[in-house]
């Protein structure tokens, strides 16, 4: 049952008349600051999101579900649980999808009173990088400028993820590329638009065979506007009473122990004993870790279906578990050494040379191009031949079909997105809708004159359309592109981010996903949202070589 103390503490959180700020957590070299006085921020942080996985999938084995509830626009809910986060000690959470239309004031300043900042998953389900077809296009990036537009004016808004686990193992690292591409444009995107600095980081898996490449090729070379801000590690090897050598924590510290940005766990808190003692608490937050790491986000806060839960919550009721309990204790029992930013003076440097790519690793430094929305409206506009409103499936075998036709395979060539060799045409940022009007137009045009006729029909499934004739700036950004579509556009999307709903108003504590495609602790593997399901069934087609020809 609900905690009378702890409703009182709730009430009088949402009854401040001043809505509240915080000082911003700012980088330097590989830890976190507070930004006026300079004292080092190490996360205590929970990750908080009822009824949703942290890959782009729901909770619920199987599910095909795209809904989900954005936990920081609810503030009755918020009003409910962050007494229940003081009492665990948390200064950070981690919310996986929210919806950029709603409005975050009333939670983002509640949090603010209670000290507690929020890094955000800038994915959601549908609207992710999906590793096994990935992509990084315009419909995704209006996802993820829209998240940053709606966050990026509290100063609790700790930082953004591109990416949770894209990249699981070896058979996808080519998915890299993908995310490394949304972290420079997000980057980008902060910069172009004046926010503060916020970073922009990555949450990886922890996959023995790639762990070292995959840290090595989000911080590689000397580019530092693709490079991540910060680096997460979900991770689970110490379960029960185990200890820093058995869990393998001594080795991941040792291997980030020159790493030149921050370094956390982004999940932590295996449950394959039960109840969770959290004895890890004292290793990560201790002498032989706090140098490294800046401090951990345990998953989860809510009781799910997949039994990571650290409270169960009924309608406005909360009931804590054994393993609040003991968290709680070993939180507050840890003070990690800590350094003053006046007194910190940074000597790492990011690895010189980039993986090679070779057998275990398949994404090409070459990163896919900016999305630019308006280069792929004006594109298809001009087109003369389009698809219909057809079905994905029909959809699959088109694309199929135009990018198989031998001979004229290169009328994909400006769609196309190899990240290992690190090709890319100038459409392949486009969406799938786009780029398949993009492949019949190119058929369509390299067809003889008097063969035109047939050529925009394949059984029904596509059809002509009148034309319009590129004028200034959509007239240049065609002419980068080239004929093809092989050129190189420069010009860069005009910075509105996404025309969806409402944002942070300001006023507040500020002063104005992908995810993959599995959810790893339920065992569900499935694709979410059309647009993105149409992408990878259009992807597998054309790779498979499908020829069904509906001249």
């Amino acid at each position: 049952m609900r905690n009378f103390g702890a409703a009182v503490a709730a009430a009088a959180i949402f009854s401040k008349a001043a809505l509240a700020a915080v000082d911003p957590i700012v980088i330097k070299g590989s830890k976190f600051f507070y930004q006026t006085n300079g004292t080092q921020f190490f996360m205590k942080g929970i990750a908080y999101q009822q009824e949703y996985a942290p890959n782009g999938g729901s909770t619920s084995a199987n599910s095909t579900n795209t809904d989900y509830t954005d936990p920081i626009s609810d503030s009755s809910s918020c009003e409910r649980d962050i007494p229940y986060l003081q009492q665990l000690g948390t200064n950070v959470i981690r919310v996986y999808a929210i919806d950029p239309t709603q409005s975050h004031d009333k939670c983002m300043n509640a949090l603010a009173d209670a000290g507690i900042y929020v890094i955000a998953d800038l994915s959601a389900p549908g609207q992710s990088i999906i590793r096994s077809s990935p992509s990084w296009n315009d419909d995704l990036y209006t996802r993820y400028t829209t998240v940053v537009d709606a966050l990026a004016g509290y100063t609790n808004t700790l930082g953004f993820f591109a990416g949770n686990e894209v990249t699981n193992n070896a058979t996808n690292t080519d998915a890299s590329a993908f995310v490394k591409a949304a972290v420079r444009d997000t980057k980008a995107y902060i910069k172009q638009k004046n926010y503060r600095t916020i970073g922009v980081g990555y949450a990886t898996s922890d996959d023995a065979d790639i762990r070292e490449q995959v840290a090595d090729y989000f911080d590689c070379g000397n580019d530092r506007a693709s490079a991540i801000d910060f680096w997460g590690y979900n991770i689970y090897s110490w379960c029960g009473n185990s200890t820093y050598e058995e869990s393998g924590f001594d080795q991941r510290t040792a291997e980030f122990l020159n790493y030149n940005v921050p370094v956390f766990f982004a999940e932590y808190g295996c449950n394959e004993v039960e109840p969770r003692t959290f004895t890890e608490v004292e290793a990560l937050y201790g002498d032989q870790m706090s140098p490294v790491w800046s401090g951990g986000i345990v998953y989860m806060y809510f009781q799910e279906a997949n039994n990571y839960g650290l409270v169960s919550v009924s309608g406005n009721s909360v009931s804590t578990l054994a393993d609040f309990g003991y968290l709680s204790r070993q939180i507050a029992a840890v003070t990690p050494s800590s350094v003053n930013s006046a007194d910190y003076n940074p000597t790492n440097t990011a690895a010189a040379a980039c993986p090679s790519v070779g057998s275990q690793w398949a994404a090409s430094n070459n990163l896919p191009p900016t999305p630019n929305r308006e280069l792929c409206q004006c594109m298809y506009s001009a087109l003369t031949c389009v698809p219909h409103d057809i079905s994905l499936e029909e959809a699959g075998d088109l694309f199929g079909t135009v990018c198989g036709l031998g001979a004229n395979s290169d009328v994909c060539a400006g769609i196309t997105n190899n990240a290992t060799t690190g090709n890319y045409g100038a459409y392949g940022m486009c969406n799938a809708t786009e780029q398949l009007g993009w492949a019949l137009n190119a058929y369509y045009l390299a067809q003889p004159g008097n063969n035109r006729a047939s050529a925009c029909d394949f059984g029904g499934s596509a059809t002509t359309k009148a034309s319009v004739s590129p004028t200034g700036q959509c007239k240049s950004l065609i002419a980068e592109a080239g004929p093809q579509g092989t050129g190189t556009v420069t010009s860069a999307p005009t910075a509105t981010g996404g025309s969806s709903g409402s944002r942070s108003s300001g006023s507040g504590s500020g002063s104005g996903s992908g995810s993959g495609n599995a959810a790893p602790r339920v065992g569900s593997k499935a694709v979410f949202g059309t647009e993105i399901a149409i992408a990878t069934y259009l992807s597998l087609a054309f790779v498979s070589g499908v020829c069904m020809i509906f001249l």
